[in-house]
C-alpha cells in the first residue's frame, strides 16, 4: 500500500482538474449556449462519463491518501490507520465481472495485427442514401453532396469490424460492409487498428472507475478527443468552418494520409491498452481475484 502525503494528493488532483478543465469548461459554455459541436460533443454524448466525474480525481487500488477524510462522502473510500483508501468491499461481483470482461477484451485486441485502411467509412455509411434532413449532422454540408457521397460508398471496400460504429450504419449501407458485426461478435473481432477501438478505451478506463487512477482516465480522453478529430476529418462533412480541414480518403492522397496517421494512433494506443490490461490485473488481484 502506497501512502500518499496530503499534499502530494492535492497536487495531483488540482493538476488534474486543471488538465480535463480545457475540455470541460468549453462543453458546458456551449451547452449553456446551446450550440452544438459535431466532433467534440461526442466526447460528452455518445460516452456517458460527465463532464464533473471527469474532473473528478482518485488514485486507483492501492493508495491511501493522508488527511483524505474529504474521500468518505464518496461511495467505495474507507478510513484507514494511514487515511483513506478504497475499500477492496467495494469490488462486488458485478464490477468484478466488468474488470474481467474488458481484461479480456483488451487482451484479445492487443493480441491482433492492426488492420489499417478502412479509411473512415463509417462515417460515409452512415449517411448512405438518406435524405438531406436525415443525416446525423445536418447543419454541416456534406463535401461531395449526396450522389457523390453515395458514389464514394459504393465503390470503395467497407470493412468496418467495430459493433457500435456498424449498428449506425444505414440499412441500405449495411449489406456493403465486408464483416456483419454484432454485440456478441465484440471479443472475437476488435482490432488495434480501429478508430473506434483506441476511443473507446476511454469507456473502458471509465467503466472501472473508481478503481483506475484518475491520470489514466485522463490520458484516454486525450487520445479519444485526438482520434475523433481524424474520424470526422475524414468523414463526409465540410468542418473547415471549425478549423478541421478533410482528409480527402476518397483520393489516394488522402487514403495515405489516413492509414499514416491511423497507424500512428495505433501506436499510441497499444501502450495505453497495455496499461488497461495491467490496471485489470491489479484491480482483480487487490480485489482477491486470481488473475
Amino acid at each position: 500500500m502506497t501512502v500518499l502525503s496530503e499534499q502530494e494528493w492535492r497536487a495531483r488532483q488540482a493538476a488534474h482538474r486543471e488538465r480535463v478543465s480545457a475540455w470541460t469548461a468549453p462543453h458546458r459554455r456551449r451547452r449553456e449556449e446551446n450550440r452544438k459541436h459535431p466532433v467534440l460533443d461526442f466526447l460528452f454524448t455518445y460516452y456517458s462519463f460527465r463532464p464533473a466525474r471527469l474532473e473528478r480525481w482518485q488514485p486507483g487500488v492501492g493508495v491511501t491518501l493522508e488527511n483524505g477524510e474529504e474521500f468518505l462522502s464518496r461511495r467505495g473510500f474507507v478510513e484507514t490507520s494511514d487515511g483513506v483508501a478504497l475499500d477492496p468491499e467495494a469490488l462486488t461481483d458485478k464490477r468484478r465481472d466488468s474488470a474481467e470482461f474488458i481484461l479480456g477484451l483488451l487482451s484479445a485486441t492487443a493480441s491482433r495485427q492492426a488492420r489499417l485502411g478502412c479509411f473512415g467509412l463509417h462515417e460515409w455509411a452512415m449517411v448512405y442514401q438518406t435524405e438531406p434532413g436525415d443525416v446525423r449532422h445536418s447543419g454541416w454540408p456534406l463535401r461531395l453532396g449526396h450522389q457523390g457521397t453515395d458514389e464514394v460508398v459504393e465503390t470503395m471496400p467497407i470493412g468496418c469490424t467495430h459493433h457500435d460504429a456498424f449498428r449506425f450504419f444505414t440499412p441500405q449501407a449495411r449489406p456493403l460492409n465486408e464483416l456483419q458485426p454484432e454485440r456478441a461478435d465484440q471479443v472475437e473481432l476488435e482490432q488495434p487498428g480501429c478508430l473506434h477501438a483506441n476511443m473507446d478505451l476511454f469507456k473502458w478506463a471509465y467503466k472501472l472507475d473508481p478503481f483506475v487512477p484518475a491520470e489514466l482516465i485522463a490520458d484516454c480522453f486525450e487520445l479519444a478527443a485526438r482520434v475523433r478529430e481524424l474520424d470526422m476529418c475524414a468523414s463526409p462533412y465540410d468542418l473547415s468552418d471549425l478549423g478541421y480541414e478533410p482528409v480527402r480518403i476518397e483520393t489516394p492522397q488522402g487514403r495515405a494520409e489516413y492509414v499514416r496517421r491511423q497507424r500512428e494512433f495505433a501506436e499510441e494506443a497499444a501502450a495505453l491498452r497495455q496499461r488497461l490490461i495491467d490496471t485489470c490485473r491489479e484491480i482483480l488481484a487487490w480485489g482477491g481475484q486470481p488473475v
